[in-house]
């Protein structure tokens, strides 16, 4: 019984580990079905970002590829490094601009 127990737990805390990781956004981008309405971490640096009145958006790249981040909460600087929390979406609209892949932020944290 002790060692179900043990098993259970140890395969929920390998799980939670897991979900804790970034993904790289070149996958994302090879295969956005895969992701398409799932939270993902994203860590990288911002190349380009655009902000008016506590809303916008923002491209990350991580040296695997770059994605656009829509964001209701502010946006970050143009180079600086972000841990991005949030939401696969498609057909976002960038600045009147249709992209295929993006994330609908939940939250983001600039690391200095």
């Amino acid at each position: 019984m002790h060692t179900k127990i043990a098993a259970a737990a140890a395969l929920v805390f390998g799980l939670v580990l897991a979900a804790c990781g970034s993904v790289k956004i070149g996958r994302i981008n090879s295969d956005p079905s895969a992701y398409y309405r799932q939270t993902v971490r994203i860590e990288g640096r911002v190349v380009t970002s655009v902000g008016l009145l506590g809303t916008g958006g923002y491209q990350v790249d991580d040296r695997t590829g770059s994605i656009f981040v829509v964001s209701r909460t502010g946006v970050p600087s143009g180079g600086s490094r972000v841990v991005v929390t949030g939401t696969v979406v498609g057909g976002a609209q960038i600045l009147g601009r249709t992209v295929a892949t993006a994330i609908r932020e939940e939250r983001h944290k600039v690391k200095y």
